[in-house]
């Protein structure tokens, strides 16, 4: 189950002790700091799994996917084990929480679930949050084992632009999306892939449960652009957070994506010419 509502968890937790990980982030235009919202109020038990820690640290793009070793390292720390049930939220809705379900997926665990709707949707279930941080953990099993169909690097990406039977899509607003308005990292042209087309993340999303769409709405969504029903799927936005969004939302409608995890951020960089959409 990638997507779990409020409800089920509720239940799920009278019987059993899934992992709870906060994953929330920020952009840093923001300027909010996810630790210290996490230490002012989370999930009873819910560790915090920190997205711009948990990465590559020698990559100069951000929170870029870390090694097996790396992942293997943090994530027994927060005390998963080969058999656990994790469940991520964040405290947007969903917007950073797919990013952690991704790297778990990349990773090799399929027992991980994303809370719908976040720590709102708790709250709003009469879910009671603690404050400060949760109690230390026992040191997990867990051993990633990286699996290649969910992720995307540039030479895939750049093979996928001038494939008729690959699509890149792209969670990025709009004007972005078109190169209207600039990147939020300075420095970076705006604009698109070539051939990529343009899905913004929160078209997913309901505007007023802030909850993942039924999978019945994300087909329509996905029809209404032209996502096909099947083939190679890469999802892109600007650093890797939001292209998880999409990722878990095909996964929704049975579809498998793969996450291009360097992005708008890498693709704009390297590439010599970056062409404009429409």
């Amino acid at each position: 189950m990638s997507l779990i509502p409020v409800q089920d968890l509720l239940k799920i937790l009278e019987d059993s002790s899934p992992i709870l990980l906060d994953a929330s982030w920020y952009l840093p235009a923001a300027k909010r700091n996810a630790e210290a919202e996490y230490r002012a109020a989370h999930l009873p038990g819910a560790q915090f799994f920190n997205i711009d820690a948990i990465c590559d640290s020698q990559s100069i793009y951000p929170h870029m996917l870390p090694s097996e070793e790396v992942f293997t390292d943090a994530v027994s720390a927060l005390g998963v084990r080969s058999d656990d049930h994790v469940v991520i939220y964040d405290s947007s809705g969903v917007f950073s929480a797919p990013r952690a379900w991704w790297m778990f997926r990349v990773f090799g665990h399929s027992q991980v679930s994303v809370l719908n709707g976040g720590i709102n949707a708790w709250r709003q279930a009469g879910g009671t949050v603690h404050a400060g941080i949760a109690d230390g953990v026992p040191r997990g099993d867990f051993r990633a084992l990286f699996q290649s169909e969910y992720y995307a690097d540039i030479e895939r990406v750049n093979a996928a632009c001038g494939d008729s039977s690959a699509m890149i899509v792209d969670a990025r607003s709009p004007g972005r999306f078109s190169g209207i308005d600039p990147e939020p990292r300075e420095g970076l042209s705006s604009g698109c892939m070539p051939g990529a087309i343009n899905l913004p993340f929160n078209d997913c999303i309901d505007k007023v449960s802030g909850q993942l769409m039924t999978p019945e709405q994300l087909e329509q969504v996905f029809s209404e652009v032209g996502v096909p029903a099947d083939g190679d799927i890469i999802t892109t936005c600007g650093s890797g957070i939001t292209a998880c969004v999409l990722a878990l939302a095909l996964d929704q409608t049975g579809r498998s994506a793969r996450v291009y995890d360097g992005s708008w951020v890498e693709w704009a960089t390297k590439s010599s010419k970056v062409p404009s959409h429409g």
